[in-house]
C-alpha cells in the first residue's frame, strides 16, 4: 500500500517556518563565526605585531647589552692599568720617602755631632776665659791696693801752708791729679782756670781774674782780683803758693793758687768755702 507524502496547508506552513528559522539560525551564526574569525584575526595580527616589536626591542636590548660590555671591559682594562701605574707610583714615592728619610737622618746625626763638638770648643774658651777673668781679677786688686797705697802717698805729700795773708790754708794741690783728690774730699769747692796775659778779665767762681804778668824763667807772676767792685793785685806770687783775700757778703776767704807758668800765661784753681 503506497505511502501517503501529502501534507496539509497547516503542515507545509509549520515546516517551512521550521525551515526558515534554522535557515536564519544557521546564517546567524555564519555572521556570528566570521565575526569571530575577523576580531581573532585582529587581536593575531596584533599580537604578531607586539610579538616582533619585542623581539626588536630584545635585539636592540642585546646590541646595548654587547656595547655595554665591551665598553665595560675597556673601561675595566684601563683601569687596571690605572691601578698598576698608581700601584707603581706610590712604590716610588714610598721608597723616594724612605731615602729622604734616611738623608734627613744622616745629616741631622752629623750636625749633632758638629753641634756637640762646637758645644765643647765653646765651654774650652768660656773656661779659658774665665781662667783668663780670674788672673785678671786677681791683677785688678793688685793694682787696686798699688792705686790705695799711691793715693796715701800722694795725700801724704799734699802741703798745707799759711798763705799770703798770714791765715793758714787747706790743704795745697800742686797739679791736676793733686787737685781731683782735694774736690773728692768735698771739704771746698775748687774752680780751675788758664789766664792769657792781655786778655779781658775772667769770671772764675764768684770773682774776676786778670794776669798782668807771667815769668817763667823766675816762676813768678802778678794778677788782678776783682770782687765785690774791688780791684785787689796780688804782685810777684810765686808757683803753688796760696794766695788769699776775702769776698763775698760775709767776707769769706778764698784762696788762689798758679800751678803752672809759662810765658804770658799761669794755670791754676780757686778754692771757695762750701756756702
Amino acid at each position: 500500500m503506497a505511502e501517503n507524502t501529502d501534507f496539509t496547508p497547516r503542515e507545509r506552513h509549520n515546516f517551512t517556518g521550521l525551515a526558515l528559522a534554522c535557515i536564519g539560525v544557521a546564517l546567524l551564526a555564519s555572521i556570528g563565526g566570521l565575526i569571530w574569525s575577523y576580531t581573532l584575526n585582529q587581536r593575531l595580527t596584533h599580537s604578531e605585531s607586539l610579538l616582533a616589536d619585542a623581539q626588536r626591542q630584545n635585539a636592540d636590548l642585546g646590541n646595548q647589552l654587547r656595547d655595554t660590555n665591551a665598553q665595560l671591559k675597556v673601561a675595566t682594562d684601563s683601569f687596571g692599568q690605572s691601578l698598576g701605574l698608581t700601584q707603581r707610583q706610590i712604590d716610588t714615592r714610598a721608597q723616594q720617602l724612605q731615602q729622604r728619610q734616611q738623608a734627613d737622618a744622616r745629616r741631622l746625626e752629623r750636625e749633632q755631632m758638629a753641634s756637640n763638638q762646637q758645644i765643647g770648643k765653646q765651654i774650652g774658651d768660656v773656661s779659658g776665659d774665665v781662667a783668663s777673668v780670674k788672673t785678671d781679677v786677681g791683677g785688678v786688686k793688685t793694682d787696686v791696693a798699688q792705686t790705695r797705697t799711691d793715693l796715701q802717698a800722694a795725700q801724704a805729700q799734699l802741703q798745707s801752708m799759711k798763705g799770703d795773708l798770714g791765715m793758714q790754708s787747706g790743704l795745697i794741690a800742686t797739679n791736676h791729679d793733686e787737685l781731683e783728690m782735694l774736690k773728692h774730699k768735698g771739704d771746698r769747692n775748687y774752680y780751675e782756670f788758664t789766664l792769657n796775659k792781655g786778655g779781658k778779665p775772667q769770671p772764675v767762681s764768684t770773682v774776676s781774674l786778670e794776669l798782668k804778668k807771667a815769668d817763667a824763667k823766675h816762676n813768678r807772676y802778678t794778677v788782678n782780683v776783682l770782687s765785690d767792685d774791688k780791684k785787689i793785685e796780688k804782685k810777684d806770687r810765686g808757683l803753688n803758693e796760696p794766695v788769699q783775700f776775702y769776698t763775698g757778703r760775709n767776707n769769706q776767704l778764698y784762696e788762689l793758687v798758679v800751678n803752672s807758668i809759662n810765658k804770658n800765661q799761669v794755670v791754676g784753681y780757686i778754692s771757695a768755702p762750701k756756702s
